[in-house]
């Protein structure tokens, strides 16, 4: 990718009368306060390092701006977007490199670098109304089939708080959440039924708006799973998520417990299955869809006293345990499953009635 940030930075600072040299100093007066935003030392000296945070810093600036303001952005020398971002093989990989864990910059740097390339442009409208906010909040927006959030509203409310990008998609993610109330406490929520059990016990499979990823709701015999899609990228980008999520100490874990909950959901294909034939899950291999949650819940954490979706898992527990719904949701697939079924088993029923009291009127009548 050396070759592609080069090149960025070279159209990056044609557009800017801000010269390397003044970029590098800014950088430098900065050095110390972006090391300590790393867990690890970075073994770099301090000309490497600054080199580094701005090639790199400015590889996301102009990608965004390459992704969310074509055309007037890119260059006939951009392959990464030669014909489109949606037709581009290294485009799609660099979307989804941009979630990796290891590849997060400090969202305040990028902004600033990019605020002060804007201070003397040579083109004084090229940058009107774009800010780093304006292109982050373009970009999650694009990608709602791989995150449902509404980026809209939520990307002005969290971006000055947000460290890097990975934090910013956890902050909108659990601000959509209402606070824990403590009767959800100490749930054995191992014990939620899969998607096949529950349509056997009568629960209804709505998909609900991708505006909220995490907003899973039962309510009168109705589950409702945010729809979403499954790519190959998907379950590297969860991964990153959760293990984020995981190793800082968020209040609660609700991305955690949202993959622990899908996974319970998704037990077999055949519960994937029914999740895309009722237009929840919208592209996907149910074959894949289990197993990669499977896989994605080896590293939640299980066994809080807060899970954030016990309301929903009793009220499953409950609505299964009436013997009465599996009842009728039996008598409905097996008896009244098409028209002529339908037809049969009323005429069965006239039929039993007529022949009920045809008997009575004949003792009557002895």
């Amino acid at each position: 990718m050396e070759e592609h940030k080069l090149r960025y930075l070279h159209h990056f600072l044609q557009r800017t009368k801000v010269s390397m040299a003044q970029f590098l100093e800014f950088i430098k007066k900065k050095e110390t306060e972006l090391r300590n935003c790393y867990a690890d030392t970075i073994d770099l000296e301090s000309d490497e390092f600054i080199t580094m945070i701005l090639v790199d810093a400015v590889f996301l600036i102009e990608f965004f701006l390459r992704a969310t303001r074509l055309p007037t952005f890119v260059t006939d020398d951009d392959i990464l977007f030669k014909k489109s971002p949606e037709l581009s093989v290294l485009g799609i990989g660099m979307r989804y490199d941009i979630y990796l864990l290891e590849n997060q910059l400090p969202l305040s740097i990028l902004s600033e670098l990019f605020d002060l390339a804007k201070t003397t442009t040579h083109d004084d409208d090229i940058y009107e109304g774009i800010s780093l906010r304006t292109l982050t909040r373009s970009w999650l927006s694009r990608d709602s089939n791989l995150l449902a959030i509404d980026a809209e509203n939520f990307i002005a409310v969290h971006f000055y708080e947000a460290k890097h990008f990975l934090d910013l998609i956890i902050l909108c993610l659990h601000s959509l959440q209402p606070p824990h109330s403590p009767a959800q406490s100490e749930f054995p929520y191992r014990n939620i039924p899969g998607a096949k059990e529950l349509d056997r016990a009568g629960v209804k499979f709505k998909s609900g708006p991708n505006k909220n990823l995490l907003d899973i709701k039962f309510d009168k015999g109705t589950l409702e799973i945010p729809i979403f899609s499954l790519f190959d990228s998907t379950e590297r980008f969860y991964r990153n998520l959760l293990v984020f999520e995981t190793m800082h100490d968020y209040p609660t874990k609700y991305f955690n417990d949202y993959v622990i909950t899908m996974t319970y959901f998704l037990v077999t294909p055949k519960d994937a299955d029914l999740l895309i034939q009722n237009e929840i899950i919208g592209l996907g291999d149910s074959e894949k869809l289990s197993t990669v949650f499977h896989s994605l819940s080896k590293d939640c954490v299980k066994g809080g006293h807060d899970f954030q979706y016990v309301d929903v898992a009793r009220a499953l527990q409950a609505y299964c345990k009436s013997p009465w719904h599996s009842w009728k949701t039996n008598l409905k697939q097996n008896y009244f499953n098409t028209p002529w079924a339908s037809i049969s088993v009323i005429a069965a029923v006239i039929l039993l009635l007529l022949t009920v009291t045809q008997t009575i009127c004949s003792i009557i009548a002895l």
